[in-house]
């Protein structure tokens, strides 16, 4: 996140062109379009409270029977009690209809893939800043909150613009812009001293229930989790059946992987399901198996041409992580809240892949009887051994008929492989709505069939050994990458407000060793000294009185490589002393600034005082 220089003065024109912006759509805003996310995330909120409202009357209903003798109540609320129990079974029928609806998305192009698990954005209210910021501005920092109403505009404006972000980079460039400004106000207006009194509500993206706090880190981890969200949609409708579109798409899920894992290290008290530590760990490791599925469908393509040995590696390796995420997902809480169809797809993907794996390695060992012998032991590197996984591999029969009832065993298991992901998909009832998801399983299924009949014979009386498991590995390593949110040039909206040094204030420490008995130089000497690390200043202010009497005007200092904070000897000039000493205790206040020697620009941390969030 880098802060772009602007002067400090704001002339009309600029205010006007600010007003202009806040009240128009920002680029990767998309209002007009009511998504299937946001839909479903509605329908899950209302039914969610239908559930909170029987709940409450069952409680009701189940302490008036064990507080009442006369029969004729009880009977009463018995037969409430049971209309309740009802209507809350026909909810939770529909909420788990909805959830699972939440969206297996439809690849683009022509080729045949599998769908993707994307997950849909956390919707949240409206929130006033105008008055709290206002407050703020006047008591804190003793400045006129009036002349900064263009820009509690624009934050609002920008607020409301990143609820309905657009499914691509300009959208994502949307969020990543409001993040940032939420970190400088974190730094400028949140201290545990002081805060705006606000509210922030959010909805969960699994099962709809509102969750909120007047952290700050609240809004900025939900922030977080969208731009992960966001990265997930956009991966999923990528067309797959190109490298360029694989690419992508593994990339997509590779950020997202990245933001949860960022967001579950940084936040600490997650007040809904959705950010606790154990469904966003759940979360990042679904992430990163659909990036590996992306990176092997890469590989899998016609051009160019992978050997038969090094997909059935990945596609073990794909299988590997499914397994991984569907045991995650099988366990408390997450089993909870997770679509149950969430579950039942990864399970299918588990036994899909390692199909393939098997039908991968027994087309490598048919073409492994024209190949060089010099070329064979490449092949004993995918086979492991079930008695003893940690060994280096099988010995490659040497003879082809050998390899040929080897390559008859994988198949009989790739067979049953895909008939077991069928069996998968046809119990649930979400999936046999998906019709690509059974026309790959059918595909792989027949591949498999086709190819054990090329290798079938009349005089085979004796079946193959059970054939050994295939040895993961991935030729293409698989990174978790963190969103590149500090790269993004943002200007802080408030860069008026108590910008720089003003004449007045006194630095009391530089990079927490206190100066006050220091000299000028010396301090100067210090700033000038300052690399591309930046410095942190603690600075006490003088608040005006109510009535100020004489303080002139504060004139800001300069602060940067041509300039230094001018002192008041040095301008020639003693400020009187106030009449009256000012009501109002010393502010101390720090803030760290990192002064960047090439473009003159002030790159604030991240980190926010609250410490639970990036």
């Amino acid at each position: 996140m880098i802060l772009e220089e602007r002067p400090d003065a704001q002339s009309d024109g600029e205010v006007s062109a600010r007003l202009q912006a806040a009240g128009s759509v920002l680029k990767g805003c998309d209002p007009l379009t009511q998504t299937q996310h946001s839909w479903l995330q509605s329908q899950r909120t209302r039914i969610c409270q239908q559930i909170s409202k029987e709940l409450r009357m069952r409680t009701g209903a189940e302490n008036l029977y064990r507080a009442t003798s006369n029969n004729q109540v009880r009977e009463t609320v018995a037969l409430e009690l049971s209309y309740v129990n009802s209507n809350l079974q026909l909810l939770k029928e529909e909420l788990e209809g909805l959830s699972s609806m939440a969206d297996m998305e439809q690849p683009k192009g022509e080729g045949v893939t599998v769908p993707m698990i994307p997950l849909g954005l956390k919707e949240t209210k409206e929130l006033d800043w105008a008055t709290s910021l206002k407050e703020l501005i006047s008591g804190h920092f003793g400045e006129d909150s009036t002349a900064y109403e263009a820009e509690i505009m624009e934050l609002e404006s920008l607020r409301q613009a990143m609820r309905t972000p657009s499914r691509d980079e300009a959208g994502l460039q949307l969020l990543k812009t409001y993040y940032s400004q939420l970190c400088f106000l974190d730094m400028r207006f949140f201290s545990p001293a002081r805060s705006p009194v606000l509210l922030f509500q959010w909805y969960d993206s699994l099962t709809g229930v509102p969750a909120q706090q007047q952290a700050l880190a609240f809004e900025k981890g939900s922030v977080l989790f969208n731009i992960g969200a966001l990265h997930t949609q956009i991966g999923a409708c990528q067309d797959r059946s190109h490298p360029g579109g694989a690419h992508h798409a593994a990339q997509a899920f590779q950020k997202a992987a990245g933001a949860f894992n960022l967001l579950r290290e940084n936040f600490s008290h997650a007040p809904s399901p959705d950010m606790s530590a154990a469904s966003l760990s759940t979360l990042e490791q679904l992430m990163a198996a659909q990036a590996q599925e992306c990176i092997f469908e890469g590989l899998s393509l016609p051009a160019p041409a992978t050997p038969h040995n090094c997909l059935a590696q990945e596609a073990a390796q794909v299988a590997a992580k499914y397994r991984l995420v569907h045991q995650a997902m099988a366990q408390p809480p997450v089993r909870d809240y997770v679509p149950p169809s969430w579950t039942t797809l990864v399970h299918v993907k588990a036994e899909h892949f390692c199909a393939l794996a098997h039908y991968h390695a027994a087309v490598a060992l048919c073409d492994s009887s024209s190949t060089a012998d010099d070329e064979l032991p490449r092949h004993e590197q995918v086979l492991q051994s079930p008695y003893s996984p940690e060994s280096q591999g099988l010995p490659l029969p040497q003879q082809p008929e050998e390899r040929r009832k080897l390559a008859k065993a994988h198949l009989k298991r790739a067979i049953l492989g895909q008939e077991e992901a069928l069996r998968l998909h046809a119990l649930c009832r979400v999936l046999r709505t998906v019709d690509l998801l059974q026309a790959v399983l059918a595909q792989a299924l027949q591949h498999s069939l086709a190819k054990y009949s090329e290798l079938e014979r009349e005089d085979d009386f004796f079946e193959a050994a059970e054939a050994p498991d295939i040895q993961p590995k991935t030729h293409q390593k698989l990174e978790v990458r963190p969103s590149s949110l500090s790269q993004i040039q943002v200007v802080d909206i408030f860069h008026r407000l108590a910008a720089g040094l003003k004449e007045g204030d006194y630095i009391v420490s530089v990079n927490g060793q206190p100066c006050k008995w220091w000299k000028h130089a010396e301090v100067v000497a210090q700033l000038r000294a300052v690399g591309e690390a930046g410095v942190s200043l603690q600075v006490v202010s003088l608040l005006p009185s109510p009535e100020p009497r004489g303080t002139g005007d504060r004139r800001p200092g300069l602060l940067g490589p041509g300039g230094l904070l001018k002192s008041q000897r040095e301008c020639g000039f003693q400020t009187p002393a106030p009449m009256h000493a000012s009501p109002l205790p010393l502010l101390g206040w720090s803030r760290k600034a990192k002064w960047c020697k090439t473009g003159g620009r002030f790159q604030p941390s991240a980190g926010g005082d609250s410490g639970t969030c990036p």
